[in-house]
């Protein structure tokens, strides 16, 4: 089937069972049952593959489906996590929160990425809008689209975070982010195994190529515990 076109409202209501009245209140926003076994008729009327599956069971029911509420678990948890994020390896690590904000890292993170050091370090803003990311980052274009995605998938999991919604607004009022923007509608869950390539000459005269390890504690899933791995034959590669 082709994703590429629109698909009209009857075709998608033909394809999940029901009437086209229900569907048109859904796609305007009107209230409508959605029970798992619909949620899941919808997903296959869509053809959606497994990131749009979670952001659509994350807006339909009212947040990442299934995650402990923040604060949950043991009080001194964040604090373990930034001790990890800290600790000292050879290769870069950070945490960061639900939007990006960078609350911890080691120092080889440090030392390939200065900016982390800066007051309110923000990895999403980082990466979308400055200058040294569009030169760092190898196929900044391809790289950033999957930025965007990730930034569209939590604002649909989390639509009243306004925290969010603020960060969205800087990406966007940047003119490259917003052609991004506009010309894909992709949402990305998680960059965990992505696989890029850095141009950092104060750390390798060569390229660098990286795979994130995304890492999320069980009790607060709100935090993103990252580990960046040289590849095999790369600079500072195991």
């Amino acid at each position: 089937m082709n994703r590429g076109r629109p698909l009209p409202q009857k075709e998608v209501a033909d394809r999940m069972c029901v009437s086209e009245r229900w569907y048109r209140n859904l796609e305007t926003g009107l209230r409508v049952p959605l029970s798992a076994e619909v949620l899941e008729r919808l997903s296959q009327a869509l053809l959606l593959g497994p990131d749009e599956r979670m952001a659509l069971y994350g807006y339909a029911l009212g947040g990442a489906g299934g995650q402990p509420d923040e604060g949950e678990g043991p009080s001194d948890f964040q604090d373990e996590l930034a001790e990890l994020a800290s600790a000292q390896t050879d290769f870069p690590s950070y945490l960061t929160d639900r939007v990006w904000n960078v609350l911890d890292h080691n120092a080889a993170m440090a030392h390939w990425f200065p900016w982390v050091r800066e007051p309110a370090a923000n990895l999403m803003r980082w990466a979308l809008t400055t200058a040294t990311a569009r030169e760092q980052i190898v196929d900044w274009p391809r790289h950033a689209g999957q930025y965007l995605a990730l930034l569209r998938f939590a604002l649909v999991t989390r639509p009243d975070d306004e925290n969010l919604a603020a960060l969205r607004d800087t990406v966007l009022d940047d003119p490259v982010c917003r052609g991004l923007w506009d010309r894909s509608p992709k949402v990305l869950a998680y960059r965990h195994g992505h696989r890029y390539e850095l141009r950092l000459p104060h750390v390798s005269p060569e390229t660098i190529t990286v795979t994130s390890q995304v890492l999320l504690p069980a009790y607060r899933q709100e935090l993103r515990y990252v580990l960046l791995l040289p590849t095999e034959g790369s600079p500072h590669g195991p």
